[in-house]
C-alpha cells in the first residue's frame, strides 16, 4: 500500500493545518490509518489513528483536544485537522497503515510497531 501524506507547511503559532493521507489502493477501507510525527532528534510519536469504519478514533497526548482525525473511504482519504499549533508541534508527520487487514472495524492501533506501510511524510513547521 502506497500512502501519500500532504498538507504540511509553515504556520504561525496558534494557527491550523489540515493534513491529508491518500492512496490509490482500492481496498483502503480495510486499513486502520494512523498519524505519527517525528521531530528532529526525537523518536517517532503517535498522534492519532482512525479505525477501518471511521467510527473509532484515538489521539495521542500531544495533540489531544487540538486535533481531529477523519476518514472518507469513498475518497480514499484520511484527514488530520490540527489547531492551536505550537512551535513544539514542528515535525515531519507520517501517515501509516498496518499490513494486517483483519483488524475489527472499530479497532485502533497506536504503536508504531503495529504499522507496516508508511507514507513519505509531510513537514509542518510552526513559527513562534
Amino acid at each position: 500500500v502506497q500512502l501519500q501524506a500532504s498538507g504540511g507547511g509553515l504556520v504561525q503559532a496558534g494557527g491550523s493545518v489540515r493534513l491529508s493521507c491518500t492512496t490509490s489502493e482500492r481496498t483502503f477501507s480495510r486499513y486502520i490509518i494512523g498519524w505519527f510525527r517525528q521531530a528532529a532528534g526525537k523518536e517517532r510519536e503517535f498522534v492519532a489513528a482512525v479505525s477501518r469504519s471511521g467510527h473509532a478514533k484515538y489521539y495521542g497526548d500531544s495533540m489531544k483536544g487540538r486535533s481531529t482525525i477523519s476518514r472518507d473511504n469513498a475518497e480514499n482519504t484520511v484527514s488530520l485537522q490540527m489547531n492551536s499549533l505550537k512551535p513544539e508541534d514542528t515535525a515531519v508527520y507520517y501517515c501509516a497503515a498496518p499490513r494486517d487487514t483483519d483488524w475489527g472495524p472499530d479497532v485502533i492501533a497506536t504503536a508504531a510497531r503495529d504499522y507496516d506501510y508508511w507514507g513519505q511524510g509531510t513537514l509542518v513547521t510552526v513559527s513562534s
